[in-house]
């Protein structure tokens, strides 16, 4: 059953068209957690901690793909339902050269900042030589890494998410196959890790590149286009929540290294890089449901069909709650398993990260109403709202969570630092959401 964006959406339905969304992001993560198995598991644990702290450098850099995919999608979807393609073509291809251009920019930027930050930071020694080491090589991939976090919301704009699911694929089964090549036969360490991710990144960057570009049966094509700064403007104000939170989550994770480092030593950061790693894929569920159901919110905004976002709001909020639920219980059903994988050769690492998912965990619980809340005000082109949920989630509860929690409790307050945030985040996202409700119907 081939589904429009301009269908009624049932649960059923819905969960159809979001799937593909859910399980690339999913795979992203994971085939992103793949680097820090083989490089904790063949490479040692301080390149472990290296990868895990020099990450969140690189993820900032990155996320200008989210920026203009979610921001670019909402306004190329509500003009598809305008009923005006020719000009959605030339917005989507606008938005794809520019973040072409900009990530060139980033990665020469990026070479010349990545060592000052690390040493700014608290790295030194043998870490900030692996954190330098695998940056670097990274770098050079992220124009393609932009690209492919962009397409990963274009494809569900262009109404072909399924697509995107194979290219996801096809870009994490290529990362799979070269780090057991590159790190556990060749035993080329933190440099066979970063190439294979790179690698990857290309794969995922400009496969879809070359089929947007060739005659297609999506929405959307890449072609000839003209400079709106305008609208330009608008698809980056759409999408500035997405930024602010991958930012903001970033600069979040490297002064959460800071305080690990201070309150727990390289042991503390190798413990919340495992964290990290479930939480991307517990996470990615969320994520990948909003982006899935983003541009069906923008079409139908865009089509004045308020009865429709009604029901697309009411059924996401029980399946949020449903999957939220799902998610805490999975994280304590899995917290063993997945900490021996990462940190089962060191007892007291090993204990450490149990300890922190047994608090951590709560807060997947939560999360879920902020990440889509946050992606259903940039469906509807308020890039206010939308930044204001994610700034304040990550960069405002987060980090004051996690500068004041540490004196009163320590290690333990670091990982309920995350929980209490996430709590907040979804009653600011309730009280928007009750705020907004006349202005747009839902």
């Amino acid at each position: 059953m081939n589904i429009q964006l301009s269908d009624h959406f049932t649960y059923k339905k819905l969960l159809r068209f979001t799937f593909p969304a859910i399980i690339m992001l999913i795979f992203t993560s994971i085939y992103g957690v793949v680097d820090g198995f083989f490089v904790s598991n063949f490479v040692g644990k301080t390149p472990f901690t290296a990868v895990n702290f020099i990450t969140p450098f690189l993820m900032i850099l990155g996320s200008l793909g989210f920026m203009f995919g979610t921001g670019g999608g909402a306004l190329i979807s509500k003009t598809l339902g305008e009923g005006k393609p020719e000009h959605a073509n030339r917005l989507f291809s606008l938005i794809v050269y520019t973040s072409i251009i900009c990530g060139i920019i980033l990665a020469v930027f990026g070479q010349l900042l990545l060592a000052p930050l690390a040493e700014a930071l608290g790295a030194q020694g043998v870490l900030l030589a692996d954190s330098i080491t695998y940056g670097r090589i990274i770098l050079l991939a992220i124009p393609a890494f932009i690209l492919q976090y962009e397409f990963q919301c274009l494809f569900a704009t262009g109404g072909k998410p399924a697509i995107g699911l194979y290219v996801t694929i096809a870009a994490g089964l290529t990362n799979i196959f070269l780090d057991a090549v590159f790190v556990a036969f060749f035993h080329w360490g933190l440099v066979g890790a970063a190439a294979a991710t790179a690698i990857s990144q290309f794969v995922g960057g400009f496969i879809p590149l070359v089929y947007f570009a060739l005659p297609n049966t999506s929405l959307l094509r890449l072609g000839g286009t003209q400079f709106d700064k305008s609208s330009l403007a608008k698809a980056c104000i759409n999408g500035s929540s997405e930024l602010t939170n991958n930012i903001s989550m970033s600069v979040v994770n490297m002064l959460y290294n800071s305080q690990l480092l201070k309150y727990a030593g390289e042991d503390g950061i190798a413990a919340y890089g495992v964290l990290m790693y479930v939480s991307l894929i517990f996470q990615a569920v969320f994520l990948g449901y909003s982006v899935g159901t983003a541009p069906i919110v923008g079409y139908h905004y865009g089509g004045q069909n308020k009865v429709e976002l009604k029901g697309l709001l009411r059924k996401s909020l029980r399946l949020i709650v449903i999957f939220a639920v799902f998610m805490l219980a999975a994280s304590y059903t899995l917290a063993r398993p997945l900490s021996y994988i990462f940190t089962g050769y060191d007892q007291g690492l090993l204990l450490l990260t149990l300890r922190a998912f047994s608090i951590f965990s709560l807060s997947f619980l939560f999360s879920g109403f902020g990440i889509f809340g946050s992606s259903f005000f940039t469906a509807l082109n308020n890039g206010l709202v939308s930044a204001a949920i994610s700034f304040l989630r990550t960069f405002v509860f987060q980090i004051t969570a996690v500068l004041i929690f540490p004196l009163f409790w320590k290690v333990d307050g670091i990982w309920a630092s995350v929980v209490a945030a996430e709590i907040l985040a979804a009653l600011v996202t309730a009280a928007f959401l009750k705020t907004q409700q006349k202005k747009y119907g839902y």
